[in-house]
């Protein structure tokens, strides 16, 4: 009679954590972090890296645990090895954080950073730059000693989280194709943007270098911090993007331009936009603007989805100018003896404006009683007098104005507008709006049922998790990434949420394709899949550049897309 394979068998039920296992694989994390941190432990630095990196992206809360998790999960699969789960205690794993953060996080992240641009084929001549704050709960006493613990200081600063109350930590990302972190590092709490800008841009040259660009090879994009003298000045031969602050004279002055000339280019809807309700369009008019003796191309951009704030300081200005001019009408008479006194004064008050608004006046004859007794017989006296009558309205052409001002931001760069290398106002808006992925990636980062338990106790600690997060979220993107460049190069779609489909797959929507797959491992740890996968998973792995044998085998690697750029 033949035996069951199945009798001793161990049985699995796989989400999409093979996949995300199998890029691991291709950027050889586990590989770069035992070269970069050698130690002697039991638990070698490149499985506890691996092994948090994966349970961050399983989508459970928080990242404690660890060595539960593991229990249930298949080790050889997800892990390369089955190792024993107890090697997951707390105490290992803090053991590896401590030997990590000696290695240098943000090094080991430089090195993945290069691994996944040669693997994937980034576009890495666009660097997009930003900070953000993560908030903590306690005192952090170890940041209070001194000299100060090693690792981030974590105290209080400018709280992008609206958390003053709370002390916090920075983290710094250095992006490319809308959201891929090429480089990361977690700073001080109190580190403003103008310096960690300044940071950057004395060692963006030798980050940069290991993809082989030197100095105006690539665009540096930031935000308005990065626009200061002394930033300006150690940009040399960087090309860079950044929005120039309001507080510039010279920022107002190119706005005002723009507005009362009104030679604009329609830009029209950036691609990325397409998909929402209402999609924004743009307009631009070219100048050029001076600071501190060095001259900078300067583009005016409208958009017509104005910024709200601006628009409320417009309805507050509204409502002032309406009061302002109310206010001085109504210290004009109003009751006239004589028809010319009454013509001059509603003239004289047709001509007062204030910001927004102006007034219409006229006056119109009425019949009074006399004052006095009337008589006992016969009708009352009367007399003529002449009533002055007023309306506000509002000035719209200085009202659309201020609306088109208040739609206006100005883009300050180096770089040429036509040869080589040059970017127009469309391209040069395109890539500094490749800023506002790693908005989407902050909020990855900055999960509170991550970051506020376990392991971040001490801050060297919190410089080592950072680095995990990050690498978590590199692996995210790139499968973000990959699924929409083979969309693209194919001018295929698939099933999305409702089976609607889409050219615009997130990492998100993949993740819930996968769930209940079924697998059983026999003694000699072969992996067979129990069920078969849809067609919609089947479609699901193809594009993200797999095979259903990655739920059994723990040597397959995706098949990275390079050619072209995933759709916007």
């Amino acid at each position: 009679m033949n035996e069951n394979p199945f009798a001793d068998a161990s049985f699995f039920t796989h989400t999409h954590l093979p996949i995300a296992a199998a890029y691991c694989r291709i950027l050889d994390v586990r590989g770069v972090v035992d070269r970069m941190v050698p130690t002697a432990m039991e638990l070698p630095a490149g499985l506890a890296v691996q092994a948090m990196v994966l349970d961050v992206l399983s989508g459970r809360s928080p990242l404690y645990r660890v060595e539960q998790f593991w229990e249930h999960q298949d080790r050889s699969l997800l892990l390369g090895s089955d190792v024993p789960p107890h090697l997951f205690s707390d105490t290992n794993l803090s053991r590896s954080l401590d030997a990590i953060f000696e290695a240098g996080p943000s090094r080991i992240v430089t090195e993945l950073g290069v691994a996944a641009a040669g693997a994937f084929g980034l576009d890495v001549r666009a660097v997009s730059y930003d900070t953000t704050s993560t908030s903590v709960w306690g005192e952090y006493r170890p940041s209070m000693t001194d000299p100060p613990a090693k690792g981030p200081l974590v105290t209080f600063g400018h709280s992008k989280d609206n958390q003053p109350q709370l002390k916090q930590f920075m983290t710094e990302l250095l992006c490319v194709e809308r959201g891929v972190p090429i480089f990361g590092a977690t700073l001080d709490g109190n580190s403003s943007d103008k310096r960690s800008n300044n940071a950057m841009l004395t060692r963006i040259g030798s980050l940069m270098a290991r993809h082989g660009l030197g100095d105006g090879a690539f665009v540096y994009v930031a935000d308005s911090a990065m626009v200061t003298q002394e930033n300006l000045s150690l940009l040399g031969g960087t090309r860079f993007v950044s929005r120039l602050p309001m507080n510039f004279a010279v920022c107002t002055q190119a706005i005002d331009h723009a507005v009362e000339t009104g030679r604009w280019v329609d830009i029209g809807s950036l691609a990325e936009l397409e998909s929402s309700r209402k999609p924004a369009r743009y307009k631009a008019q070219e100048t050029q603007v001076d600071i501190e003796g060095a001259s900078y191309r300067a583009v005016v951009v409208h958009s017509d989805a104005h910024d709200k704030r601006r628009q409320k300081a417009i309805d507050a200005e509204l409502g002032r100018s309406l009061k302002e001019i109310a206010a001085m009408a109504g210290k004009v008479e109003k009751r006239y003896f004589c028809a010319q006194d009454a013509e001059s004064a509603a003239r004289s008050l047709s001509s007062v404006t204030t910001s927004l608004h102006g007034l219409r006046a006229s006056y119109q004859e009425t019949v009074v009683n006399k004052r006095g007794r009337p008589p006992k017989q016969g009708p009352r006296a009367t007399e003529v007098r002449y009533e002055l009558a007023w309306e506000a309205f509002i000035l719209e052409d200085r009202l659309n104005r201020l609306r088109e001002r208040a739609g206006c931001f100005v883009l300050l760069t180096n770089v040429p507008c036509c040869g080589v290398e040059s970017l127009d106002a469309r391209s040069l808006l395109r890539t500094y709006k490749g800023q506002y992925g790693i908005e989407s990636d902050f909020a990855f980062l900055k999960d509170p049922l991550v970051v506020n338990d376990l392991f971040l106790k001490t801050p060297s600690r919190i410089d080592a998790l950072g680095m995990i997060l990050i690498i978590a979220l590199m692996v995210w993107r790139l499968m973000e990434r990959q699924m929409r460049l083979h969309l693209s190069n194919r001018a295929a779609m698939l099933p999305g949420w409702d089976n609607k489909p889409t050219d615009r797959p997130t990492s998100f929507m993949a993740s819930t394709v996968f769930n209940g797959i079924m697998v059983g491992r026999i003694k000699d740890g072969e992996a067979v899949l129990l069920t078969p996968l849809s067609p919609r998973q089947l479609r699901f792995l193809a594009a993200l550049g797999l095979d259903e044998r990655v739920f059994i085998d723990n040597r397959v690697v995706c098949t990275p897309d390079c050619r072209g750029k995933p759709g916007d």
